[in-house]
């Protein structure tokens, strides 16, 4: 794979994209023997032993998303995510066995009912760094970038792309310390947050980059006119008609760094491999040749 990290990186999962890339592109068909629908958390199991097997990180963590309705951000926008279905209850079981199969390889994994997946990998981040960088974020979502820091990447470990920090700008448009402003001026149509009406990435990157901030934008409207986009002369009146809803949106795709996570030095150290519980996981879920050996190597090489 491209853009390995290097063995020093602490790798810090988005584990949920993972689970729902699985639930998604493998048949519902697939069940373990007493009938249980299996698909996502094969697909999770996959990825996670090639994640451990090619990799062999010393420090990791995987974080799951627990509510699409319980966030804190639900509490500033109630319709926040209200785009997309409740996870059916055959999803949700297998995110529990997803959870424990990490308990199970050592691998240490949280959720919270008030804070999503981001925002327990950025409080990672914002408690280990000093400690345990630098980072690299398993994930498909670019919205993470805005907690790189130099030294840091993200991986699409799908994908086989790396991007580090001093990269964010070219591939997305603007650097990590933009992004949560970019998402207030164009929204995230994925979470359902609203942005500013009719300003699009290329309008925003521009904005981005003659005035810096979401608040240096607002602090001189006046000089909108003045930006090389198409609409210019009555963009200035939009974006104060809609001043609101921009700080809202930011608000929304802000990472939070100070959810409730372990400061402990240990807190993010690969545990070792419970054999038993391992076995016991692929066997009650019908793994049998390929993934099952492969996990139990795992097992026995890290005894």
């Amino acid at each position: 794979m491209t853009g390995t990290p290097t063995p020093a990186a602490t790798l810090l999962v988005d584990a949920s994209i993972w689970v729902f890339r699985a639930w998604f592109s493998l048949p519902a068909t697939m069940t373990d023997p007493a009938g249980r629908q299996v698909n996502a958390l094969y697909g999770f199991a996959r990825f996670l032993v090639e994640l451990l097997e090619r990799e062999r990180p010393a420090h990791l963590a995987c974080a799951f998303d627990e509510s699409l309705t319980t966030s804190f951000r639900n509490d500033l926008y109630s319709a926040y995510k209200a785009n997309r279905e409740e996870a059916p209850e055959a999803l949700v079981e297998q995110f529990q066995r997803c959870r424990a199969l990490c308990r199970a390889l050592g691998v240490p994994e949280l959720a919270h009912p008030r804070f999503e997946a981001d925002d327990l990998i950025g409080s990672l981040m914002q408690r280990h760094r000093a400690r345990r960088a630098p980072f690299v974020i398993v994930t498909r979502d670019k919205d993470l970038a805005q907690l790189l820091e130099p030294g840091d990447a993200l991986l699409d470990w799908s994908g086989g792309q790396r991007t580090a920090f001093d990269e964010v700008a070219a591939r997305f448009g603007v650097p990590p310390a933009q992004f949560a402003d970019y998402l207030g001026l164009v929204g995230d149509s994925v979470d359902n947050i609203p942005g500013v009406p009719r300003v699009g990435p290329a309008t925003a990157r521009a904005l981005l980059a003659r005035f810096g901030s979401l608040d240096a934008l607002y602090e001189d409207l006046a000089s909108v006119a003045g930006v090389k986009v198409r609409g210019a002369g009555t963009l200035a009146a939009r974006l104060a008609e809609h001043r609101e809803q921009a700080f809202l949106s930011r608000a929304l795709a802000t990472i939070a760094r100070d959810a409730p996570v372990s400061d402990d030095a240990d807190a993010l150290r690969r545990g070792d491999v419970d054999a038993a519980a391992l076995r016991h996981l692929c066997d009650e879920a019908g793994f049998g040749e390929g993934l099952g050996v492969r996990a139990a190597r795992l097992a026995r090489d890290a005894s």
